[in-house]
């Protein structure tokens, strides 16, 4: 067995005999909290200045010296491993979800760290952000492959790049799905935004792979020069989609690569979602899995808890998703017109302390698209909800909507509006399980959890698929 990785970075972590690096972050510096690491047993402790109680050295850069730490230390195991980048505005998670269930299910030992949490054979645990810090990342990636784990999916978020905090991991694969306006209370321009998502290409070992999407305006970031890159699309790229159709419980589509044809069968709906598949198929097909066992994989396939999860009510579909920005948004209701011959309708909200700039445009979306909309809280964090629906209202010309802040009751309310074959759309939250709400109290809230829960009051329930 490999010795796990004795160098922490939060204090509250630190056990006897353990290395302390303080990281200066953008809203704490790790300095601050030496006392408490040298209290907790740390044994050595890496900072850019001062002069402790117990050994220490000090350097120029602790983000640098953490990094080559990890690298010189565990690069050699994990360089044994295929590591899967994914980074993107939207799709990362169904994305990297449906890699690691189709490896999985193909015969090999994939595991995940992601947005939804940390899975190898299942899900282990929560994770406090998309990218947790790099030490978490090698202890997570370190015990899978003392477990026999050789594949693992990464998502990378803009924010764990931008904090370096993948920056010697050795990526095989980095995939780019899009990139759509988001996070820019954090990197302040989408120039900024993007440039942090291109730093998981630079980080690919020799020999692996770039595959990017064709059909995103912003491709031309994302296929550097002194990568192999691969492309995929519907207007063109490696892999191109020819056609394809769903209905609301599949997809079929054709793509061609190398001018052989390839026909699939999805148990996922959207156009969307075809892009999630096809960058699931092209690392499969690099992986050197058979186009006849790929073809089969996908006809199972998983997606993620809390995106496009499905629940039918009478002859309607209650649609519960993670949407959150008005990209996601788009292509979540434009996915539903084209399957829903009834009504639509939207329970949705806009967090709070996040960027202000894309509420207006969210709710414009919903209002033109469905027929009628109820606004609600999504995680206030420290923000008056009435100014966040303030902000979603600014400049709003239709008037086919209400505002309901209470969560349970906006969700309940959409649900008496179905009649038949309408579709109710809760958006936003997906797979989470709790509301943020003032000084980052966590309250004990799920979205499909309500809508059953309703339902079974009722009876009248039939559940259309159901994610662990």
């Amino acid at each position: 067995m490999i010795n796990m990785i004795n160098i922490k970075t939060d204090s509250r972590k630190v056990k006897p005999g353990d290395i302390f690096v303080a990281l200066r972050g953008i809203v704490g510096d790790g300095h601050d909290f030496i006392p408490m690491a040298i209290k907790n047993g740390a044994s050595k402790i890496i900072a850019e200045e001062g002069e402790y109680s117990v050994d220490y050295e000090i350097v120029k850069d602790t983000r640098e010296y953490l990094n080559n730490y990890l690298k010189d230390n565990y690069n050699k195991y994990l360089n044994e491993m295929h590591i899967i980048g994914l980074t993107g505005t939207n799709g990362k998670t169904t994305t990297a979800y449906l890699l690691y269930d189709a490896i999985n299910k193909l015969g090999k030992k994939c595991c995940y760290i992601g947005t939804i949490g940390y899975f190898k054979d299942k899900k282990i645990n929560d994770l406090p952000n998309t990218t947790p810090e790099v030490t978490e990342i090698y202890d997570m990636l370190i015990s899978a492959y003392d477990d026999g784990f050789r594949y693992a999916v990464v998502e990378a978020s803009s924010e764990g790049l931008l904090h370096r905090r993948l920056e010697n991991v050795p990526f095989e694969y980095a995939i780019f799905t899009n990139l759509t306006q988001d996070h820019l209370n954090i990197h302040g321009t989408m120039e900024n935004y993007a440039k942090c998502k291109q730093k998981l290409f630079n980080s690919i070992k020799p020999g692996g792979k770039a595959i990017v999407n064709y059909d995103d305006k912003n491709k031309d970031l994302f296929l550097l020069d002194y990568n192999t890159n691969i492309t995929y699309g519907f207007t063109g790229g490696d892999y191109k989609v020819n056609d394809y159709q769903m209905n609301i419980l599949g997809s079929s589509f054709t793509f061609v690569n190398d001018g052989v044809k390839q026909d699939i069968k999805v148990p996922l709906i959207g156009k969307y979602n075809i892009y999630n598949a096809l960058c699931c198929i092209i690392v499969l097909d690099e992986l050197s899995f058979t186009y006849s066992s790929i073809s089969d994989v996908m006809k199972n396939i998983s997606s993620p808890a809390g995106r496009m999860d499905m629940v039918e009510y009478k002859n309607n579909r209650i649609i519960i998703d993670y949407a959150h920005t008005a990209d996601a948004i788009l292509n979540v209701i434009s996915t539903v017109k084209e399957v829903c011959d009834g009504h639509i309708y939207t329970v949705f909200g806009c967090t709070g302390d996040r960027d202000r700039t894309k509420r207006p445009i969210m709710t414009k979306l919903v209002t033109d698209l469905c027929d009628k909309a109820i606004i609600t809280c999504d995680d206030v964090h420290n923000e008056d909800p009435n100014q966040i629906v303030d902000d979603m209202l600014e400049g709003l010309k239709n008037t086919n909507y209400e505002i309901e802040l209470d969560r349970k009751k906006a969700i309940i309310k959409g649900i008496k509006m179905l009649d038949t074959n309408d579709c109710l759309l809760v958006l936003g939250k997906g797979h989470e399980e709790v509301m943020i709400v003032k000084d980052n109290k966590k309250i004990p809230f799920n979205d499909k959890k309500t809508v059953l829960s309703y339902l079974e009051t009722k009876k009248m329930v039939r559940i259309e698929k159901i994610d662990d």
